[in-house]
């Protein structure tokens, strides 16, 4: 979608206005800010505002899977394969990728840094209990997930061992939600005035506050209205019951704290 409005821009500019009214295009040379992850926390609702923006071009898919290919990284990566999904943009436009998986990609902060070490980060975290049922929940209505979530959160040990990067993550309930450890790995390169971490709850409810400080970090201004929807929602299969909700949040306890820690945040509302 993002992509789409940008090429009818492009050729608007080009095709509508006599040469000297015409916008100066530049090619892509160097993405401005990435949002990496974390997966089911609101990427893909951002994704789309962003892509509203119109001093912002989001590619020509929401996942573009650069960063965590590790095909790309064999030898010298070519850095024209990611920017060929995007067009030639104003010189008052940014460019940037949604691929939540880069956070949970050890090496994807690494060559992130390399490529751009003044990229601007945008993360979304959501409530680790949460986020691991419903990524289980979608792995189950894409028809992915045989086993159910009990039975599942057992064997993704199992199941993620040996496994290639982009097979053991569609299965990583547990492993995406450990955000501590997650974060570390991008603080290691990047300082914090170059990012913007967001809880998912905040998102949802203070929306417009939100962006607004999104896009203060991005040197763009606020939307002027919302027309948003939720994106990327799936039917639930079922609820999730109390032995499991108890069962998760022993295992994310420390890291919830260790996030507290890390952010500053009250993470009371991720706690039982």
């Amino acid at each position: 979608m993002g992509a789409t409005r940008c090429a009818l821009a492009n050729r608007c500019a080009l095709n509508n206005f006599p040469p000297m009214f015409r916008i100066k295009r530049r090619k892509i040379e160097r993405l401005d800010f990435i949002l990496a992850g974390a997966q089911k926390s609101g990427t893909t609702a951002l994704h789309y505002l962003l892509s509203r923006h119109p001093n912002i071009c989001m590619g020509d898919q929401q996942e573009i899977h650069f960063f965590d290919n590790d095909a790309m990284f064999v030898a010298e990566p070519n850095y024209a394969e990611l920017h060929k999904h995007y067009p030639s943009i104003a010189s008052s436009t940014i460019a940037g990728d949604c691929t939540p998986s880069y956070l949970y990609h050890e090496p994807a902060m690494q060559r992130i840094w390399n490529y751009n070490p003044k990229i601007k980060l945008l993360i979304l975290l959501r409530n680790p209990v949460e986020r691991a049922f419903a990524h289980w929940n979608m792995q189950r209505y894409r028809g992915l997930e045989p086993l159910d979530f009990f039975d599942a959160i057992r064997e993704e040990e199992t199941r993620i061992a040996g496994a290639p990067p982009a097979e053991a993550r569609r299965f990583a309930y547990l492993e995406r939600g450990f955000y501590g450890r997650q974060l570390e790995r991008v603080f290691k390169f990047f300082p914090r005035e170059q990012m913007k971490i967001v809880k998912f709850e905040d998102f949802k409810a203070k929306q417009r506050q939100t962006l607004a400080s999104i896009f203060s970090l991005l040197g763009r201004k606020p939307l002027r209205s919302l027309r948003n929807k939720d994106r990327n929602v799936v039917p639930y299969e079922r609820a999730i019951n109390w032995e499991e909700r108890v069962f998760l949040y022993n295992l994310f306890a420390e890291d919830i704290s260790k996030i507290e820690q890390l952010l500053g945040w009250d993470c009371s509302d991720w706690k039982l």
